[in-house]
């Protein structure tokens, strides 16, 4: 064999073959400070905690696992409402040494992150009176999606069982996408496998009155489901229901979207929706 193809050779081979993990110890300090400055109390926290992911993460080696260091700072006034927070979540494949340069470091205002199964990564962003995540991929923490409803998750297929996820997202008034501000939007639905984004949606209404209530944080309610129906040969169907509504007075009549999940994307020719509201693909 040639010198070339023994080259040639061992560099694929290193391509192919995980690299040597070896043993590390790493710690990190959490802290809290409280003070009082001209009457007014305030306590500042940091917590760090490690996790360990399970293997199959999406776009990584398959039996690959990650170390994550989730480092949490807090600063709050007591007795104001909302809380200043920003989470850092650094990742390292498993056996390489906390002090090398991390496989990525994500920063955002938020807190409580998670991990969903080996797929996402799951920030609480709600700091104040309105509660909504943002939704990262767990092997490189690029965004997905926000939603302003817990996370939606399930699995289709009788035997590959693959996870899909669905969040809504109630555009703010100052919505970076300007297209998400026109006055008839009430929210923008999202299906996404642990990947990619797969298909979006918006909610409308005719209404522009209707449409600004229903998309009011303060003035209504926000909810969202995922329906299974058994198969007769095996499985489930799908679909999501949006529900949204006032919130007081209590008794008023609330509206729902339901669309259903077929052959992987979101099936708009069948979705059923109140007679004020409507739905349609979108995209960013």
């Amino acid at each position: 064999m040639r010198v070339t193809e023994i080259c040639f050779l061992a560099i694929a081979l290193a391509a192919v073959l995980p690299a040597q993990k070896k043993p590390f110890q790493a710690q990190s300090a959490s802290t809290v400070a409280f003070s009082v400055k001209d009457g007014q109390e305030t306590a500042e926290i940091t917590n760090v905690a490690y996790e360990m992911t399970g293997s199959g993460i999406p776009g990584r080696p398959r039996n690959e696992r990650l170390m994550l260091r989730k480092t949490t700072h807090t600063k709050e006034i007591v007795d104001d409402i909302g809380t200043e927070a920003s989470t850092t979540i650094q990742a390292w494949p498993l056996g390489i040494d906390l002090k090398q340069k991390p496989l990525y470091s994500l920063t955002v205002e938020g807190v409580d992150a998670k991990t969903v199964a080996t797929d996402l990564l799951v920030i609480s962003r709600g700091l104040e009176e309105v509660e909504w995540w943002s939704v990262y991929k767990l092997g490189s923490a690029a965004h997905l999606f926000d939603t302003y409803v817990p996370l939606l998750q399930f699995a289709l297929g009788w035997e590959e069982r693959q996870p899909r996820y669905a969040g809504v997202e109630i555009p703010p008034d100052d919505a970076p996408d300007p297209r998400l501000r026109a006055p008839n939007i009430i929210a923008a639905l999202t299906y996404a496998s642990a990947d990619r984004v797969i298909r979006e949606a918006l909610i409308t209404s005719d209404n522009r009155d209707l449409a600004t209530l229903l998309r009011s944080y303060a003035d209504s309610t926000h909810k969202a489901i995922v329906n299974e129906k058994p198969l007769p040969k095996g499985g489930s169907s799908y679909s999501i229901t949006v529900t949204v509504g006032p919130t007081l007075p209590a008794s008023t009549t609330s509206y729902a979207v339901t669309i259903p999940i077929a052959k992987d994307d979101l099936d708009f020719a069948h979705a059923t929706t109140s007679p004020a509201l409507h739905i349609a693909p979108w995209k960013r």
